[in-house]
């Protein structure tokens, strides 16, 4: 009797459509996280990249440079419906459509096909992505998840021509419903609550690696009204510091890698257990790495030990969650930082060597109600800390506390699509997008 086949899987990071996007340290590693899993259980895996910065017809680029961020590819297409009246061009970030084409005729015929999502509002790359791929394999069956799929899975279900649409982060649990959906186990050897019996994400996977991202700890202990973290991962989660310590050492080690970048909504939290062993090891280690900290760190965990710590270990880039320096008026916000925290943050962080373009904090604007008035007053706060403003746009996000006043406070029709919450056309301002007011702001935090 002959053996049985074993099933192959193509795993797909789909097209961007929007008006600017760059490669600031992106990488799916959920999809990544479940490729190795699958590659543990025995089944044959490859992966296509629809943002490939480095595939073979594009122009070349350094993977070293930057620190291993980059421009995509882009192509523009037309605006999609109801944005027409945004005085910007609107791209297909990514490879060429004919490369997507050759290159999936050049594989073996998959078994299945899963694609991830990542904002809401990319969802055209995700639904253009999906009809590329029917157009080679019309009969193989293609199931989605990610964030769109999780944060929008009515709307995944009608739009996105996907077959099956599984929602969730939970990665024990989309572990479970994808195995579910081709017929086999795929959770085994893994225990939920303990992120240390997962697999390293196969990064491995792509073209070239020009950084690793970390992810030490899942979830977020705060519930910040702007934020969909809690709703994506309602339970906290923690790696050990070995296990991290262990990561790092290999991917430098076996592949050269020298930059690393953390994913955590929390990697400060309770410090002295999680991020000094982390960073304590890799000072012990002798390694010669950067570290990079784009995703908002919070400042009251940020002492001088910590700082010098950080510094000494290789911390390159570090960004502060600071969000509003309108204090006396945040709790509806968050309570993440009082104004006290902030200043001595950044006073640790200089007197460990830090330099003014290493450090930057996160200002969000065009939140609903809120005035530029306020926006340009924490724009001269942090300027005049000695560090940079960094403008982080708000975007209204489904299963949030602000996504109610955020719908009734939009001229656009938030919940029927979610194209109108993209930030790039400040979607809660009554007069809609200012271009004007953009540059403004721009202009103040280049100043």
């Amino acid at each position: 009797m002959a053996a049985a086949r074993t099933p192959h899987i193509l795993l797909v990071n789909p097209w961007i459509h929007d008006f600017a996007a760059y490669d600031f340290w992106a990488s799916p590693m959920g999809l990544l996280l479940l490729a190795a899993q699958l590659r543990r259980c025995g089944l044959r895996v490859s992966y296509l990249d629809c943002l490939n910065r480095f595939h073979r017809l594009a122009p070349p680029q350094d993977p070293a440079a930057r620190y291993g961020r980059g421009p995509y590819l882009k192509t523009e297409i037309p605006k999609p419906p109801g944005l027409a009246h945004v005085p910007r061009r609107f791209s297909r970030y990514g490879i060429r459509p004919e490369w997507l084409a050759a290159d999936l005729r050049a594989r073996p015929h998959p078994d299945f096909i899963l694609v991830t999502s990542l904002m809401t509002y990319w969802y055209p790359g995700v639904t253009e992505t999906i009809a590329a791929l029917r157009a080679v394999f019309p009969d193989t069956p293609v199931i989605l998840g990610g964030i769109y799929a999780t944060l929008c899975r009515d709307h995944a279900i009608r739009c996105s021509g996907a077959d099956d649409v599984v929602s969730g982060t939970d990665f024990c649990l989309t572990l479970r419903a994808v195995g579910d959906i081709i017929g086999t186990r795929l959770d085994q050897h893994l225990t939920p609550t303990n992120p240390d019996t997962w697999p390293r994400p196969a990064f491995d996977l792509q073209p070239c690696i020009g950084f690793i991202p970390l992810l030490t700890t899942i979830g977020c202990p705060f519930d910040c009204a702007y934020c969909a973290a809690s709703y994506l991962h309602p339970r906290m989660l923690r790696r050990s510091p070995r296990s991290v310590i262990d990561e790092i050492i290999f991917w430098h080690r076996h592949h050269g890698v020298r930059d690393f970048v953390f994913y955590d909504d929390a990697l400060l939290i309770d410090a002295a257990a999680h991020a000094r062993p982390i960073f304590e090891g890799i000072v012990q280690s002798g390694l010669t790495v950067r570290f990079h900290l784009p995703n908002a760190v919070h400042i009251r965990e940020i002492d001088a030990e910590l700082a010098r710590l950080m510094r000494r270990a290789g911390v390159t880039t570090v960004r502060l969650g600071l969000e509003t320096t309108d204090f006396d008026h945040r709790k509806h916000l968050d309570r993440k930082v009082r104004e006290g925290d902030f200043h001595r943050a950044v006073v640790c962080l200089k007197q460990a060597g830090f330099e003014k373009n290493q450090i930057g904090a996160y200002l969000l604007a065009g939140m609903p109600g809120q005035s530029m008035t306020s926006v340009e007053s924490g724009i001269r706060v942090v300027r005049q800390s000695g560090i940079t403003p960094v403008l982080a746009y708000y975007t209204p996000i489904p299963h949030t506390a602000m996504w109610e006043t955020a719908r009734k406070s939009s001229p656009y029709d938030l919940a029927a699509d979610p194209i109108f919450t993209n930030n790039a056309i400040a979607p809660c301002r009554r007069e809609g997008f200012s271009w004007e007011t953009y540059h403004r702001l721009k202009q103040l935090t280049a100043s």
